[in-house]
This record gives C-alpha cells, sequence and structure tokens, in this order.
C-alpha cells in the first residue's frame, strides 16, 4: 500500500525573501510562481517550479516566528522535506502507530493551497518532516 505520493517540495529557510528569490531565480532559471504569506505561521512563502520538484523558501514575518527562530539556531539552510500524502489524517494515524511524534495533531492550512502537519525531527534523524494534502 503506498503512503508516500513524492517529494512534493524541500523548505529552505531564508532572512531575506527578496534577496533569496533573486539568487534562486538566477540558479533555477524561472521566477517564483507563487509568494504568499502564511500569517498562522508568522512566514513568507516564495515557490519555485522546476519540472517536477518544487522549492519553498521561507523567511519569517516576525522575530518571534519559527523560521526565525530555526535561522538564529541554526542558520540559513534547508529546514523540512514535505511530502506529498493523498489522506493527510490516515497518514498522520499510520505514522503516529509507528512511532513517531506528530506535532500537529490536526492538519492545518498551508501556503500553496495544502493542508499540511508535521513531524517531529527527533524521530527521524533531525529532519522536519511536512506531511502536504492537495486541497481538492
Amino acid at each position: 500500500m503506498k503512503h508516500i505520493n513524492k517529494i512534493e517540495h524541500l523548505g529552505i529557510a531564508v532572512k531575506d525573501i527578496d534577496q533569496a528569490n533573486t539568487i534562486y531565480e538566477k540558479l533555477l532559471g524561472v521566477p517564483p510562481y507563487k509568494q504568499e504569506t502564511v500569517e498562522s505561521e508568522a512566514v513568507i512563502t516564495s515557490f519555485f517550479q522546476v519540472g517536477e520538484n518544487k522549492i519553498e523558501l521561507l523567511a519569517s514575518t516576525s522575530p518571534e516566528g519559527t523560521i526565525a527562530k530555526f535561522i538564529e539556531k541554526r542558520g540559513e539552510g534547508i529546514h523540512h522535506v514535505a511530502f506529498d500524502v493523498d489522506d493527510i489524517e490516515k497518514e498522520l494515524a499510520r505514522l503516529k502507530n509507528e512511532g513517531f511524534t506528530i506535532l500537529n495533531e490536526k492538519p492545518k492550512l498551508g501556503a500553496d493551497n495544502k493542508r499540511v502537519a508535521f513531524i517531529h525531527p527527533k524521530g527521524t534523524n533531525g529532519v522536519l518532516v511536512e506531511l502536504c494534502e492537495e486541497i481538492k
């Protein structure tokens, strides 16, 4: 039985979204296809599409935001890997049953038309894992 469809995107924490957009536009050869603010997470996101792969740049809109705290601790760089799933509730229940620590018991509205939930990095070799389900 398939649980994870694919890597949905890689999330990269950045200090300055405009500067990072310029860098990644040069690097990838395409402009971001979407930029949006997720008020509940105090973050501004910018998405790039390269073939079937996506990169999400994340910059904090508040010094108290989770991205600001992440950068303060670890510096800019890869923040999370996101996996696409068909049924996020079912996948959260399965992973909880497998012993993973779920950070969001209920999925929440994320960027790029997704319902999202996170798995604690202590159970995934230090990598924050995001589950994403496309809102139909």
